[in-house]
């Protein structure tokens, strides 16, 4: 047994060692007819009024943001090829995963703008380039390209004319990736011929390549960012100058906005054409102050200690392309800061020091943030609470894949209003529980999940704490009401939220959208705080299995409190009947923690109900009570079809069981006018019905296709788009029709052979030009580039 050992090690070596020398020839080969390597060659930014940067901007950009960018953006981008911007082409490709759930150890964080901010450094990363960085002339810029040679690849192996795409391309979002450097793409292209660039998408055309392999061959250069407009400029400005006042009660108080929007794109409406996109900035820590360059402190998590004696909060400018699926909107007024001044500075409150970045404190934002009024961290949330809740879907992961099987696929949010989450005796028992109430970012990083036992007992010890409170609270005649709900204040369309969940990444919209759904959420400061800090602030997307499972498991907790506080509304006997219809099939280990770890809330209801369908009645309750504020920006009505048209497309939400069940995820629906008017978007979502939400694996087990359904929204709703559809506004009766046929693969295939433009439909780019056209035009703010890492191929 050994001797047979020892010869297949010796197999091994010897093919190792030609695989080797093969390497090292192909990098002879380059060296020799291009040069050595050197990060010196390339010239990245150049003056954007020269005609170099003209031709970048004009003509090179769109095509990169339109057939580049909707693959290669953030941290699911394939090789982490970021195409978003001249710094991450610069910066290049590299072999390994960002989403690598198993890893045993944390991994090195490798964001770019923060982790190294030259071309050199990346490569010290093993960052490889796409770009040619050997001798610079156009035979060496193209032929010693891993851009110019996917590009052409793509036009020497078009894609096959077929309605589907046959077992060569794989489309899954899970699947391997093969990333080549320049020495190793003579066996890339003989391996997979047809897996040039754009990969499982029509090629460009002719214009597009020559476009595109003009730029490559005369150098690649790309423009330094535009200078900021001065009026801008000053805003930018008075606003550091508040965040960095000197007195220790802005200095915390900064610190508490920063570690909320660190995730957000800043800009300033009241300087902002309603037509335009607007400069947005991202809210960073700098070592430096105003007046001198921004060196961004590159930790890991915004609440980690900075490692200078004074922290500066600058905006830095956003100069990549803006894509949906990373893109958090929050607009700088001055009725705003009017608020932060009155919540943060006028409020009569004092800072005797500033507290530590020591994990165990500064990731409890209930222990870092005692000094501050409950009341001003409340409102700041509720005030845009649309993105608050985002965070944990747009933040540091672009998906949230980590919290998304921890949720129900549709459900509505609502507040407690800040009079009853801030009051005195509430603020008093969060300080009583400030041990109960600790978070799993504490473990930083490398983490071993056994430790979530730990957090289980604590918030086993926290739930039964605040049911005591609870009762005790409300033992002299006073119950929970509708007036606890927030209403907005009369004026805020942010409260109340739907959530979608579709599968790996989700969307948080305003208002309530849909039917009622199955569950809904009431939540209060406490729990609005570990939700962004569980899942936004302290979660790290480089963390190990460890770090990444607690976090999930912490998140069931989260989801049952919020559950928990929209039954306390309902009749007591009512409570846990509904429970149960949310758990079915649950595992005994979860029925123990809910109804026996955890004591019952038996408090009775101060509301009044007429029916026994408790549940719809107090979503009317409620409805009524945040009318309002409903916004109307995904209704149906809004659209510019004839009414008739609108009544038909409307009973897509009739499709429902397994007839839903086989739809996609997010159906994006562009539907042609009678007329010569514009082109009217709507979308599809499919509401995945589960037994119980709260299987790590296997989620498949607990499904319940029967009670599937769908929702239909007027606009684009969702960043990952599965499928398109596109039908004359003439056809749509039969479009309905059709789609209510669908009761098996067969039909739905059937279906998709009349509206659907699939990845290998002709006009595929054209249509994909006028659908995120007419988004980010119908949207300038709120719109980006949409994801096709997801189109599905059937």
């Amino acid at each position: 047994m050994r001797n047979k050992n020892l010869g297949w090690i010796k197999i091994c070596i010897g093919v190792m060692l030609v695989l080797t020398g093969c390497a090292a020839i192909v990098n002879l080969d380059l060296n020799k007819l291009y040069g050595q390597q050197d990060t010196s060659n390339r010239v990245a930014a150049i003056n954007s009024a020269s005609p170099a940067a003209i031709f970048y901007e004009k003509d090179v950009e769109p095509i990169i943001a339109s057939r580049c960018v909707v693959c290669h953006a953030c941290y699911d981008a394939p090789c982490q090829l970021k195409m978003s911007s001249p710094e991450g082409i610069d910066r290049g490709a590299n072999k390994e995963k960002v989403y690598h759930g198993d890893r045993i150890l944390a991994a090195t964080p490798n964001r770019l703008f923060i982790d190294a901010l030259d071309t050199k450094s990346w490569r010290q990363r093993d960052f490889y380039p796409v770009l040619n960085e050997r001798t610079q002339d156009a035979e060496a810029n193209t032929q010693a390209s891993v851009l110019a040679k996917m590009l052409t690849q793509k036009q020497q192996y078009p894609q096959p004319k077929s309605k589907l795409l046959d077992e060569r391309f794989d489309v899954s979002i899970d699947r391997s990736q093969t990333c080549p450097t320049m020495e190793e793409y003579p066996g890339y292209v003989k391996s997979q011929p047809f897996a040039g660039m754009p990969y499982a998408l029509p090629e460009l055309t002719q214009q597009e390549h020559n476009t595109l392999m003009r730029w490559i061959e005369s150098g690649a250069f790309m423009p330094a960012p535009r200078p900021i407009a001065q009026n801008i400029q000053n805003a930018v400005n008075n606003l550091e100058v508040f965040l960095n006042a000197d007195n220790l009660k802005m200095q915390l108080s900064a610190r508490y906005i920063y570690e909320h929007l660190f995730s957000s794109h800043l800009y300033f409406s009241e300087l902002t054409d309603v037509d335009t996109q607007p400069q947005f900035f991202n809210l960073v820590r700098s070592k430096t102050p105003m007046g001198q360059d921004i060196e961004v402190i590159p930790s890991r998590r915004p609440f980690d200690p900075p490692k200078v004696d004074r922290v500066y909060y600058r905006l830095q400018p956003v100069t990549s392309t803006i894509v949906t699926k990373a893109h958090q909107p929050y607009a700088i007024h001055k009725a705003l800061t009017d608020k932060w001044q009155k919540w943060f500075v006028d409020a009569e409150y004092s800072v005797s020091q500033l507290p530590s970045y020591d994990p165990v404190i500064a990731a409890n934002p209930l222990t870092a943030f005692t000094q501050l009024p409950v009341n001003a961290r409340y409102r700041f949330m509720l005030e845009r609470a649309q993105n608050t809740i985002m965070g944990y879907i747009k933040g540091p992961v672009c998906r949230g894949q980590v919290a998304l099987n921890v949720i129900n696929d549709r459900f509505w949010v609502y507040f407690i209003k800040p009079e009853v989450a801030a009051s005195s005796k509430v603020n008093a028992f969060y300080e009583s529980q400030k041990g109960n109430l600790r978070l799993p970012a504490e473990k930083q990083s490398t983490a071993l999940a056994v430790t979530w036992l730990e957090y289980a007992a604590r918030q086993g010890d926290y739930m039964r704490a605040r049911h005591k409170f609870m009762g005790q609270t409300l033992e002299d005649g006073q119950h929970f009401t509708a007036d606890d709900i927030w209403d907005g204040d009369g004026e805020n369309d942010n409260a109340t939220l739907t959530i979608f969940r579709h599968f790996d990444n989700a969307t948080v919209i305003k208002g309530l959208v849909g039917k009622p759904p199955k569950t809904a959420w009431v939540i209060d400061y406490a729990l609005l705080e570990r939700i962004h800090y569980l899942l936004v602030a302290g979660f790290d997307v480089y963390g190990n299995y460890g770090h990444q499972l607690m976090t999930r498991l912490y998140m069931d907790f989260l989801r049952m409190e919020g559950e928990s506080n929209f039954l306390a509304f309902m009749p007591a006997e009512s409570r846990r009947q509904e429970r149960a219809s949310w758990y079915q099939k649950a595992s005994p280990e979860l029925t123990s923690f809910v109804e026996g770890d955890i004591s019952p809330f038996d408090q009775p209801s101060g509301l009044t109900f007429k029916t026994s369908a408790h549940k719809k009645e107090l979503f009317e309750i409620f409805a009524k009570r945040v009318e309002k504020v409903q916004p109307t920006k995904f209704n149906v009505q809004d659209s510019k079809l004839s009414p008739n048209s609108q009544a038909l497309i409307q009973q897509l939400n009739n499709i429902k069981g397994f007839s839903a069940a086989i739809l996609p995820e997010l159906s994006m629906i562009l539907v042609e006018p009678q007329d010569s008017g514009q082109a009217e978007i709507f979308t599809l979502v499919r509401n995945s019905a589960h037994f119980n939400v709260n299987s790590l694996f296997n989620e498949g087990d607990n499904r319940d296709p029967k009670n599937d359904t769908v929702t239909l929204v007027h606009g684009l709703l969702g960043s990952y788009p599965d499928a398109f559809w596109r039908v004359k506004e003439s056809d749509l009766a039969k479009l309905v029709v059709k789609a209510q046929q669908i009761k098996t693969e067969q039909d739905y295939t059937a279906f998709m052979d009349l509206f659907a433009v699939r990845r290998t439909t002709e006009d595929f780019w054209a249509f994909s030009d006028k659908l995120n056209q007419l988004f980010m035009q119908q949207n300038p703010i709120e719109g980006g580039w949409l994801d096709y890492n997801r189109l599905e191929n059937r």
